[in-house]
């Protein structure tokens, strides 16, 4: 970096040099040392590490190779991975605050007492940093020039990284077919093998349909996750049901559909008519049993005949009572409440209104109208084997480009008749924490994933299932 002897280097300039030097990096291992060593121009500090989750490398400032089993070096990984852990956007100023007791007390031991932690993301997840340690406090403008050069850095670091990777994978298969093979001697049964072997690998890499097959039937083994498609909804997670509490009509509906309600709320009542004459005429047999009694018992005082039927006309009268208390509790039933608050869920009530219900059939259902579950009907053929905390996605049909992530519950070991004549496995799934508020009610499509499978299993599975009962397999 050329600049004149009386000319300040402003740290724009050193962004520029850094930047020029991490693009002509001749290797990763040249990077990282850029990393800890040359950072330096632009920020003064006194020790440096470079930390990568990926088998928990670590690359010291100073040193060429850091010793995985000293003291210094698995202190310095626990912090790293305790910094990593923390959520942060850009460069982090590290207090001691932020490390576990153990971890803090030992700082003074090893790093001076102001340090910056710059986080290296991939997508949202903090796969490495870099930690710089001095004895001055950092200034806004120092972490400033630190967050850019980072960024710069970790471009430069993943573009190196995957050249890399291309080129170790053309080398090796370039090595499949060598140029100058060594000849093995004919006379040795191992050398014929070999020679063989050779000719055979440079016969099927010299055909470009043969390499094809090669890389389809290396492809066909890649491990992917095996999913299944299922109907599913949102349904509520602690509904109360409404059921007709008697046998008798429907005569009207105080609620409407989707309507929040109270505890104690009136929601519908049957038609009274039956049971008002009925009580009535129980009314009316009570009075006639209390009106012989009294007769029979002014008589009893001169004939003893009529003494003896006192008893029975007791029991009658007891009798009348109960069935005209019996009548009254079933008059007051016929009004149905709300045992809970929330909201009404029903069809159309008027296609309820003097229909004929029996004891115990369901009317309506009261719930939380956002405590909700996903709820999937998993056809026979996709009953594919999930263990427990099974990841479950639903594609709401309002919304498909936000799922709603659920994990399973269970999956009912008995499939059942559905509406459309077919039969499916039920599947409940509670929404996991921090998903938004979806209303009961809301259908898509879930999505189960299982356990990971060939490529080849993966895309023949249903083709199988369906010519399997015509090839006998």
């Amino acid at each position: 970096m050329n600049t004149a002897p009386d000319q300040p280097v402003s740290p724009a300039d050193v962004l520029l040099h850094l930047s020029r030097r991490a693009r002509h990096a001749e290797s990763v291992a040249e990077l990282r040392f850029i990393a800890v060593n040359e950072t330096r121009a632009l920020v003064h500090y006194r020790q440096a590490a470079l930390w990568l989750s990926r088998a928990d490398e670590l690359v010291l400032s100073g040193v060429v190779s850091a010793e995985a089993n000293a003291p210094y070096a698995q202190w310095l990984q626990r912090v790293c991975r305790s910094l990593a852990a923390r959520p942060a956007e850009g460069p982090l100023t590290v207090t001691t605050t932020l490390l576990e007791s153990q971890d803090a007390s030992e700082w003074e031991e090893w790093l001076p007492a102001n340090a910056v932690w710059l986080p290296l993301r991939c997508a949202d997840t903090v796969v490495g940093g870099l930690l710089l340690a001095r004895e001055e406090s950092w200034e806004p403008l120092d972490l400033q020039a630190l967050g850019e050069w980072s960024e710069i850095w970790w471009h430069a670091f993943n573009a190196k990284t995957q050249l890399a990777s291309r080129a170790r994978w053309l080398g090796r298969l370039a090595r499949v077919q060598p140029e100058n093979p060594k000849p093995a001697s004919p006379h040795s049964a191992g050398g014929r093998f070999a020679a063989s072997l050779t000719a055979f690998a440079r016969s099927l890499w010299q055909s470009p349909w043969r390499r094809f097959g090669v890389l389809a039937l290396l492809a066909a083994l890649i491990p992917v996750r095996l999913t299944v498609l299922a109907p599913g909804e949102l349904v509520p997670k602690d509904p109360s049901a409404i059921r007709a509490p008697l046998e008798g009509t429907v005569d009207r509906f105080f609620v409407v559909p989707n309507q929040r309600v109270k505890k104690d709320q009136p929601l519908l009542q049957l038609d009274l008519t039956a049971l008002n004459s009925k009580l009535s005429v129980a009314q009316q047999e009570l009075a006639t049993a209390e009106a012989e009694y009294r007769q029979s018992a002014q008589q009893a005082v001169f004939e003893a005949r009529s003494k003896s039927q006192l008893a029975m006309l007791q029991g009658r009268i007891a009798e009348r009572k109960t069935e005209v208390s019996f009548l009254a509790s079933q008059l007051q039933r016929a009004q149905v409440v709300a045992p809970r608050d929330g909201v009404a869920l029903l069809d159309d009530p008027s296609e309820w209104i003097g229909k004929p219900v029996a004891t115990g059939e369901k009317i309506m259902t009261i719930a939380d109208e956002y405590d909700v579950e996903v709820e999937a009907w998993l056809a026979p053929g996709d009953l594919i084997d999930m263990p427990s905390n099974t990841e479950v996605k639903l594609y709401l049909n309002a919304a498909p480009l936000e799922p709603v992530a659920a994990t399973l519950l269970y999956v009912a070991h008995e499939a059942i008749a559905r509406p459309d004549g077919s039969f499916a496995y039920r599947l409940r799934a509670r929404l996991q924490p921090g998903q938004p508020r979806q209303r009961v009610g809301l259908k898509g499509t879930t999505r189960v994933s299982g356990g990971r499978v060939p490529l080849i299993y993966w895309v023949l599975r249903r083709p199988l299932a369906i010519v399997r009962p015509y090839i006998g397999l």
